[in-house]
């Protein structure tokens, strides 16, 4: 972790677990089976088990196994919100589709980081835990309001375009996931 990380991190201290499982319920709340929320929703779901399955792994083959999956599902994931629902944010809500975007962005280049450390090392778990929780907290900025939001103010034909085009997006990407 950089020192500016280091010293963004002690002034704005994550949300917590509880502030985290109220934001998924909320989510879950708003999101209709099989819609683009429920579906963005179950792809959060399964990049926190990935980083789970990264965090666990313990020999040097299973990390980068774990590291090339967890970087497949992030990469499809972030494509799709960023082809699809982000452009949704623009209408009322820019600075939270920049902020969207740009945080998805350095994930992608901290992946690309994480890459070229030894995964045994300790910097490599460190990085892993730090990219974590950066996306743990964009996650939580979904779900607790960015998209919630949208799921309030479009209208069904906007939604049901959404749903469609999101499943067509991650569809590119299901073999590699």
């Amino acid at each position: 972790m950089s020192v500016l990380d280091r010293i963004v991190a002690a002034v704005t201290p994550p949300e917590s677990e509880e502030d985290r499982a109220k934001a998924r319920e909320k989510a879950r709340a708003a999101a209709a089976p099989g819609d683009w929320l429920d579906q963005i929703l179950q792809h959060h779901e399964q990049i926190e088990a990935a980083f789970g399955e990264a965090r666990a792994a313990t020999d040097a083959q299973s990390r980068t196994l774990a590291q090339r999956r967890l970087g497949a599902l992030l990469t499809g994931h972030s494509n799709a919100e960023e082809a699809v629902i982000y452009p949704q944010l623009s209408n009322d809500h820019k600075t939270h589709m920049a902020m969207a975007y740009e945080e998805q962005q350095a994930a992608k280049v901290q992946m690309a980081l994480l890459e070229a450390l030894d995964p045994l090392s300790h910097d490599w778990l460190e990085k892993l835990e730090h990219i974590r929780g950066a996306v743990a907290h964009h996650v939580y900025e979904e779900e607790n309001d960015r998209f919630v939001h949208l799921k309030e103010e479009l209208p069904p034909a906007d939604q049901d375009r959404m749903t469609a085009r999101y499943r067509e997006e991650m569809s590119r990407y299901d073999a590699q996931i």
